[in-house]
Order: structure tokens, then C-alpha cells, then sequence
């Protein structure tokens, strides 16, 4: 039989606290239910854990005395549980838990159907859109973290879960081709209505996101608990910029598998760096100074799961690093120049000869690598793994 501890209980009410806001709530009672103490992993515990538990309760009260609605007051009281199931038993007729009520007072061109969805939780909130492709849809947002897309005759067409914890806003674009869809993951969600896909999510809150309402077809804001607000849009992202060693140039990367180096000088870009199969992930510079190798290349990584080195004399690709197998999250130079790391979703970190093209080394772990960097001194590489764990390489022998 399944139990709880006291401290798994402080621990889904202190990430209750923290996802709904109450962040000084939060520290508080973490504090004094000694929260870190525990030896609970709460990388594995999915947001909305509580509500979910107790509605899972209620739900299982509702079906041991087999009635539609039950009140969360009510299922921990013994007496009356008992006395609903009394009436139950004497009743020779049970309104069902899940149907479709149709009315008869509303306008053509209008839902006429109440849809009853009660074991998913709470409707958080519901937008309805005239599609072009498929007519008239209402979309729904519950607690369950799942936003649910209903037709006019009351019939459930599709079920959007990509979501990780309740979802507190959704809202159609006005040419009902996009729904937005906002929640307590900090994310918000575009789905393209022709296929309900995913097509662009955003990450950019520090909180729960909240609200979010479109400007025009392709753009909207989003407001969380953070206190900050972001406006949007969909298309291509700019996944990445940084700045070269002399604080002169900046480097750019995007979703539009373009590269681009910027001068302060200028407004428009100094090289659009084109080469790229997919979306490049993210950038490096090499150091500069007399003693280092290839002064002030940039140095990017793609999703096509190749690097490349580029020289700014003319904008050229001097080398292009192709042994990884799934896409490249990370790139370093070491101090002097002389080599570069990369990590990689395939668990290798490569180590590479700037001046030769050659793989030195590979290092291969138990998840994807997300970060590398190398010490200032350049006897050691660090990396992160995917699995929790991170490495510190001695590569004094390189």
C-alpha cells in the first residue's frame, strides 16, 4: 500500500508555495519544515504534484461511494461519505460523470453543448476561434497541465500535453491558424491548428507564466509572477550572442541557420556567415593576444551537428569539425588557442586541434552534455551530463 511521509508532504506544499508565486511563503515555511534537509529529489517531481495528489484523492472517494460530485471538505469527513452512499444505494438513477448537455437557447454559429470534464481538475480557462480549416473550435485549459480542443458538437478533437504543470491561459490569434497556451512551467506554447504541433515555445520567464494575450497573428505578450512582462514573436530565435575578447564585435546565432558578427561601429552586420545545415545553437571566441592560436575567430555550433571556425579577414570557414552525431550544445577554446572542446547530445566531448582540424581526444559519458568550459589555466575541462552529474578532465596530456 502507498504512504506518505511528513516530509514529502512539507515538500509538495513548499513547491506549491513556489509555483503558485508565494515566494516569501515558500522560504519561509522551507525554513522551518527544514526542506533541505530531505532527501527528496524534486528534479522528479512534476510541477502541479499537490493539486494533482488531492484531486486524484477526491477522484478516488468519488468513485468508492460512485457520485458526480463530492466537495474537498466532504471527502475527508467519514459521516458524510457514508450518508452519500446511503443515498446512492436508494437512487435508481446516477447522473453520469462525463457527457454533453445540449441546449436549446443559443444563437446558429454558437456552442451548444456543456461538456462535462470534471476528473482532469479545474478549467483554468477557454478561448473559442473561427478556424479556417476547421470551423468553429473552443479550446480549454485545465490544472491537469493539458489543453483540450473541442468542436461545435461537443466531441473532444485533440489533446495538447506538452505542457508540464497546470496551464493558466489560452488564447486564439485572431486568423485562428496559432493557439497560445500559458502556465505554471514558465513557458508559453504556440500550436499550429493545421497539425497541433508545437510551433515555438517560449522559456523566457524566471516564473509561472500567467496571462498572455496576441497583438496581431504573430506576436503577444506574456506576463508571469517574475513581474516581468515579454513581448514575443513567433519566427526565428536568436539563440545565442557574445561579445569577442577586445569588446568590439559581437557574434550572433540563429534558428534561421545564419551567423552574423556585429561591429559597434556600424548598425548593420559586418559578415553573415552563411554554412550551417540547421539551427546553430551557440558561440565561442578564440582568445586574442600574441601568444594564442587564430586570434579572434569565432567559433559556432549547429544542430546539424557539425562545428565550424571562421576568419574575419574575409568572412571564410577555415575548418568545419563534423565527428558528432547528434547536435552540438557547447563550444570552448582553451586559454591558448590551441585547442577547442565540444559537447555534444551523443555524451562525447571532442577535443580539437585549432591548428590541424584533428580530434585529439573524446570523452564519452552516461547523458548529453550540456555545458564545457576549460580552467584558466588550461590543465583541466569541466562538463555537465544530463544524468546530474558533472566531470572535471585532466588534459595536461593532451
Amino acid at each position: 500500500m502507498m504512504s506518505m511521509s511528513s516530509d514529502e508532504v512539507n515538500f509538495l506544499v513548499y513547491r506549491y508555495l513556489q509555483e503558485s508565486g508565494f515566494q516569501h511563503s515558500a522560504f519561509t515555511f522551507g525554513v522551518e519544515s527544514h526542506i533541505d534537509q530531505s532527501n527528496i529529489n524534486g528534479s522528479v517531481v512534476p510541477p502541479g504534484a499537490l493539486v494533482s495528489i488531492i484531486q486524484k484523492g477526491v477522484q478516488y472517494v468519488e468513485a468508492e461511494v460512485a457520485l458526480n460530485e463530492l466537495a474537498l471538505i466532504d471527502a475527508v469527513l467519514p459521516d458524510i461519505v457514508a450518508t452519500k452512499h446511503s443515498l446512492l444505494q436508494n437512487s435508481r438513477s446516477m447522473k453520469p460523470e462525463f457527457g454533453i448537455k445540449q441546449e436549446s437557447n443559443l444563437d446558429d454559429g454558437h456552442f451548444s453543448h456543456e461538456l462535462n470534464y470534471k476528473s482532469h481538475g479545474e478549467v483554468m480557462d477557454l478561448d473559442g476561434a473561427a478556424n479556417d480549416n476547421d470551423g468553429t473550435l473552443l479550446a480549454t485549459a485545465f490544472y491537469d497541465g493539458q489543453a483540450r480542443i473541442w468542436n461545435p458538437e461537443g466531441e473532444l478533437v485533440r489533446l495538447l500535453s506538452d505542457h508540464k504543470g497546470p496551464i493558466f491561459s489560452i488564447k486564439w490569434n485572431k486568423k485562428g491558424n496559432y493557439l497560445l497556451s500559458a502556465g505554471v512551467d514558465k513557458t508559453a506554447i504556440v500550436w499550429d491548428s493545421n497539425n497541433w504541433e508545437v510551433k515555438q515555445q517560449f522559456g523566457f520567464h524566471q516564473a509561472p507564466t500567467l496571462d498572455v494575450d496576441w497583438q496581431n497573428n504573430n506576436s503577444f505578450a506574456s506576463c508571469s509572477t517574475d513581474k516581468i512582462i515579454h513581448i514575443c514573436k513567433i519566427g526565428s530565435e536568436v539563440n545565442a550572442i557574445k561579445w569577442d575578447p577586445s569588446g568590439s564585435l559581437l557574434a550572433s546565432c540563429s534558428d534561421d541557420l545564419s551567423s552574423k558578427v556585429w561591429s559597434t561601429k556600424q548598425d548593420s552586420w559586418v559578415f553573415d556567415l552563411q554554412g550551417h545545415k540547421k539551427e546553430i545553437y551557440t558561440i565561442a571566441w578564440s582568445p586574442t593576444g600574441p601568444t594564442t592560436a587564430s586570434p579572434n575567430a569565432p567559433l559556432f555550433a549547429s544542430y546539424d551537428t557539425s562545428v565550424k571556425l571562421w576568419e574575419l579577414e574575409r568572412g571564410n570557414c577555415i575548418m568545419s569539425l563534423t565527428k558528432h552525431q547528434e547536435l552540438v550544445c557547447s563550444v570552448t577554446f582553451s586559454p591558448d588557442g590551441k585547442y577547442l572542446a565540444s559537447g555534444s547530445y551523443d555524451r562525447a566531448l571532442n577535443v580539437w586541434s585549432t591548428q590541424t582540424g584533428t580530434l585529439v581526444h573524446s570523452f564519452h559519458g552516461n547523458g548529453a552534455i550540456f555545458e564545457v568550459q576549460w580552467s584558466p589555466r588550461g590543465d583541466k575541462l569541466a562538463a555537465c551530463f544530463s544524468d546530474n552529474t558533472l566531470c572535471v578532465l585532466d588534459v595536461r596530456n593532451l
